[in-house]
């Protein structure tokens, strides 16, 4: 044998930890599942009768979390899917910049400089207009397999 070591750098990410195994038949509407990579809530789940030799199938109708586009699965019901560890973290907003990012404080007393603004119209000019009115707003991140994306905002008052 070599007396040399070996060094393995992982630049590959498996997304193991980002998800976990549910069995497909206990997947129900206004959960979230994992189709084609994206986390999804779903929206219409269907069970359709096992056939001669086959198994029960679940048909998915799901929303990916972060761009909106609907997205179908059907899963033996017996299967297990990847469900999609989905968290939602509030922070109060400090600034955004002129680049389209904004500026959030952590409950740590950190600042969280790397989000930027949402793209939803709506969302994106009720923060705007609250921040230039110089209202307090707290924005709810929710995280999912590695991405984040503003998706609430909630109005604590005016700024003392």
């Amino acid at each position: 044998m070599s007396d040399e070591e070996h060094h393995f750098e992982s630049k590959a990410d498996a997304g193991a930890s980002k998800t976990y195994p549910q069995q497909a038949g206990t997947i129900r509407k206004n959960g979230y599942i994992v189709i084609k990579n994206r986390p999804c809530k779903v929206v219409e789940v269907s069970t359709s009768k096992t056939g001669k030799h086959g198994h029960a199938k679940c048909h998915f109708v799901a929303i990916d979390i972060f761009n909106g586009k609907k997205l179908e699965d059907i899963v033996p019901s017996s299967h297990n899917c990847d469900v999609p560890h989905v968290n939602r973290t509030d922070y109060q907003l400090i600034d955004i910049s002129e680049d389209g990012f904004v500026s959030l404080l952590m409950e740590n007393g950190d600042t969280k400089d790397d989000l930027r603004l949402p793209t939803d119209e709506n969302l994106l000019s009720q923060i705007k207009d609250g921040f230039g009115e110089g209202k307090d707003l707290v924005l709810s991140v929710m995280s999912a397999m590695g991405e984040e994306q503003i998706c609430a905002l909630k109005d604590i008052g005016p700024k003392n």
